[in-house]
């Protein structure tokens, strides 16, 4: 199999175009693998400008790069048109430095973050490590969301290590700013026993999805104060469609709408305010701090707003 003249020449002027390149599943803000996410999140611990194409909305270009670079898998970084390689590999030049080196970065700071562990917690881990295997380490993970998770996994010897209470913890690169100063107990209550991981660099939690009757709704569109996302399915759309200024939410929309200004106000609509409560909360869980919930739906508009809509 080929790649198309024209198809090399689109994904040239990408690399013409972009110093660094990620071809990925998904959007930055939203990424839709896994593996694309782990590349996101380490060219985001950089805080390096970067250039990205969702693969998922251009098949040319998905199965283009493949053949372009002679690599199978998405995603794919590219860097001064040279292909570096996909998430494991931008995850081990990110923990050893390479990759601070080739985009012409300061060396990395590896100076291990401060941990405050409960003896309560440490005895707890140390017992769970009791039988664990040589080479075996326990992994600190904390993500862009400052969540912070415990592993049991190999240890590569370029992870940062931050002993506390008679621990070694190993951190990536990534996640030793997002620690420092974490807080880890042991807590048994009622509910059972475990550890409690409390990050203090985690940002307070976007507001609650929030009500909204359609004659707000009318004011705030009137005002272009709010911006509409139709969550029904295309032949109900069709059937009674919204008269306002609006989006359709699909699978060609969600990517482009994920990346907004997390600060845009946005209101879900559906046919009775059920399912778009449900995208309401996903997309709040993206960040989003302004998102309303359309109470009554199309149903409401139709028999408060404007009896011209057909209900159904």
């Amino acid at each position: 199999m080929s790649l198309a003249p024209d198809t090399r020449q689109r994904i040239e002027h990408l690399l013409e175009s972009n110093r660094v390149m990620l071809f990925m599943k998904g959007q930055p803000g939203a990424p839709r693998c896994g593996f694309s996410a782990k590349a996101v999140a380490a060219l985001d611990s950089l805080g390096v400008a970067y250039g990205h194409v969702d693969v998922l909305s251009d098949p040319d270009i998905r199965e283009g790069i493949k053949l372009f670079g002679s690599w199978p898998t998405i995603p794919q970084l590219y860097i001064g048109r040279e292909l570096i390689g996909g998430s494991d590999i931008i995850e081990q030049m990110l923990n050893s430095g390479e990759l601070h080196a080739v985009l012409g970065l300061p060396a990395p700071d590896r100076t291990p973050p401060d941990l405050h562990v409960t003896p309560a917690a440490a005895e707890a881990i140390r017992a769970a490590m009791a039988d664990i295997e040589p080479g075996i380490g326990l992994h600190l993970h904390v993500d862009a969301r400052h969540e912070a998770r415990f592993e049991l996994a190999p240890v590569s010897g370029q992870e940062i290590v931050a002993e506390v209470g008679g621990l070694r913890v190993h951190l990536d690169l990534a996640s030793a700013p997002r620690a420092r100063g974490i807080e880890i107990d042991w807590i048994e209550d009622v509910r059972g026993a475990g550890l409690v991981i409390r990050n203090p660099n985690a940002p307070e939690p976007p507001p609650p999805v929030q009500s909204l009757s359609v004659a707000e709704l009318r004011d705030r569109l009137a005002a272009g104060a709010i911006r509409v996302i139709d969550v029904r399915p295309p032949q109900d759309r069709m059937r009674a469609p919204f008269p306002g200024p609006h989006e359709p939410l699909d699978r060609d929309s969600i990517d482009r709408l994920a990346a907004l200004d997390k600060a845009q106000p946005l209101a879900f609509l559906c046919h009775h305010g059920n399912s778009s409560r449900q995208a309401a909360e996903h997309f709040r869980g993206l960040g989003f701090r302004q998102v309303f919930n359309v109470e009554g739906g199309i149903d409401a508009w139709a028999t408060t707003i404007d009896p011209s809509v057909p209900r159904y």
